[in-house]
């Protein structure tokens, strides 16, 4: 070694230390909150999570204020409760993780508008013999912000100083149950408790289901109708359907809205459309607003109950023709998938599936994430250091928000899975279940790393083109003709590349070739319907309706809905 060199090594070890003891110097600040409920909402201890929520300005409440979108979110912190008692306080403090920002003690000195929520939880004892602790949906679509029996606090204005300071909340207010919808001419709201799911969960679990009758349903009694299903996220009501024509005062989108579902009322009432019934399915769960419309080892046998126990008892009640040939689905996004799932998964049961901008139907595109090959969700490996895989971004393609940044988001809001986001979804829907009885996750969500075990188990259960290429000798011949995928080209989350892998496998079938289609928007986000000249439901029912007819078999009844 020469002595230049052993000079060189000998400034780097004493410069090295110099460095971490001016990082020393910083003193840490020390910031605490003090959340506790008053004996007005609950004179009983609770289970739960519950949240500190800070806002830049006062807008609106923090509790509505917080999104996956790190551009937008105000801030979050969550802590786990078991049998919390009342007026007895929680604290917050610069060890509790949080979001965008990770500590309480990173918020910089000034004012601030603050809440408290209580996110509560139910113990359930499941058929699988675990026993679990989770949120469950009270009619709301698992939005703990305005979740019925959740506690939650007034806004209060703070100040945080440059030495720290201490915030104390108290909630005195439970959010209100939710109003049931009311039936009309066009809408009716079915509920049936389901016997295969309240057997899973160990408790009584209900399914609803709220149909559109077409004009003429009360007078043609002789007549049965096709079924078509809407899949989508948690509806409270029959959306983009008003028999009244939009105000003159509402702003940009809203009146857009309003325009496309007083047009859709003229076009349903008027002859213009089939005469068929819609249907969309309310099937909210402790993890998510939806439960995919299949059976999980995580959320129980929701596609059996929706099959079996959900259809059936729509169509006898409303004279559904009430065979395969005379069902489709449709949908997009979360919709999307469970469109093109049930079509897959019950082959026979339906006659067309349309899937807009799907959630990821390959995982070797799980939006950025190959689970099966890569080691990292959160990162890609560089020779000198790590990129951050992106979770959503513009347009433009200005990235919105990072898988690190979101899959935090959703550790905050809820541990073991429970938080209600998309991540935490897919893992429950798709994975097995842990040791504690909580979906055993896809990566850790501190780290990134993936489990493979588990992405082998995803693959071999839900990965929908793994399950078309592995079993399509007797798949194939029940889906002639059934699958149509539309997204765009830059999807906001990046679904448009499982779709490019899906449609690689499904144009190169034989024996029987798919005969589907594939549709991309050039440029356009999430999520892209196809030709904007048309509203979806006026597209697809027409071309649903003509492949029901021409597919019949011998026998069936298409006349007696086409008056």
């Amino acid at each position: 070694m020469t002595r230049q060199l052993v000079v060189t090594l000998l400034m780097f070890l004493f410069w090295t230390p110099v460095v971490g003891q001016r990082q020393s110097l910083t003193p840490t600040r020390r910031v605490r909150a003090a959340i506790s409920f008053t004996r007005d909402v609950s004179s009983t201890p609770v289970d739960g999570r519950v949240f500190l929520l800070i806002s830049k300005d006062n807008k609106r409440e923090p509790r509505f204020e917080i999104d996956e979108n790190e551009t937008k979110s105000q801030q979050i912190f969550g802590v786990d409760v078991d049998n919390l008692a009342p007026e007895t306080a929680v604290l917050v403090d610069g060890s509790v993780l949080g979001y965008p920002l990770r500590s309480l003690d990173e918020i910089p000195a000034g004012d601030y508008y603050a809440q408290a929520l209580l996110n509560r939880y139910t113990t359930f004892h499941r058929s699988d013999g675990h026993v679990v602790k989770l949120p469950k949906d009270e009619g709301e679509g698992q939005e703990f912000s305005i979740k019925p029996g959740n506690f939650y606090s007034d806004v209060q204005q703070i100040h945080i100083d440059a030495s720290g300071g201490s915030i104390r909340i108290s909630m005195p207010h439970v959010i209100p149950k939710i109003e049931p919808a009311k039936d009309t001419k066009y809408i009716k709201h079915v509920v049936i408790q389901s016997k295969l799911l309240t057997e899973f969960w160990g408790q009584p679990v209900y399914l609803g289901a709220i149909v559109l009758l077409p004009e003429g349903w009360d007078t043609h009694t002789e007549a049965h109708y096709p079924l078509f299903v809407e899949h989508s996220h948690f509806p409270r009501d029959f959306w983009l359907f008003s028999t009244e024509p939009p105000a003159p005062n509402l702003e940009d989108d809203a009146r857009q809205e309003a325009r496309d579902a007083y047009k859709f009322y003229q076009d349903w009432t008027s002859g213009r459309l089939p005469r068929v019934l819609i249907m969309m399915i309310q099937h909210a769960n402790p993890y998510y607003d939806d439960s995919y419309a299949i059976n999980s080892a995580n959320l129980g046998p929701y596609g059996d109950a929706i099959n079996d126990e959900l259809i059936p008892y729509v169509e006898r009640m409303f004279r559904g023709i009430g065979q395969g040939w005379a069902r489709a689905l449709y949908g997009g996004s979360t919709g999307g998938w469970e469109s093109l799932a049930s079509q897959i998964f019950y082959p026979t049961s339906y006659n067309g599936a349309w899937g807009f901008c799907p959630d990821p139907v390959d995982f070797r595109a799980y939006e950025t994430v190959n689970i099966y090959e890569d080691k990292n969700a959160f990162w890609r490996a560089a020779p000198w250091g790590r990129v951050p895989q992106p979770d959503s971004r513009e347009p433009d393609d200005l990235l919105d928000s990072t898988i690190e940044g979101s899959t935090r988001m959703e550790l905050v809001r809820g541990t073991h899975g429970r938080s209600g986001g998309d991540w935490n979804a897919w893992q429950a829907v798709f994975g097995p279940v842990g040791p504690d009885g909580y979906p055993k996750p896809i990566w850790d969500p501190n780290t990134g790393v993936i489990d493979h075990e588990v992405a082998a188990y995803w693959r071999d259960h839900y990965d929908l083109r793994h399950i078309l290429q592995r079993d399509w000798q007797t798949l194939g011949p029940q889906l002639i003709g059934k699958l149509h995928i539309t997204v765009g080209t830059r999807d906001t989350y990046y679904l448009d590349n499982a779709v490019r892998l899906l449609q690689q496998f499904l144009e190169s079938t034989n024996n029987p070739y798919y005969a589907g289609d594939f549709e991309y928007g050039p440029h356009q986000p999430h999520c892209f319907h196809g030709d904007t000249s048309l509203p979806v439901r006026q597209r697809i029912l027409p071309k649903a309706t003509e492949w029901m007819v021409k597919t019949a078999p011998p026998g069936a009844d298409t006349t007696s809905w086409r008056y």
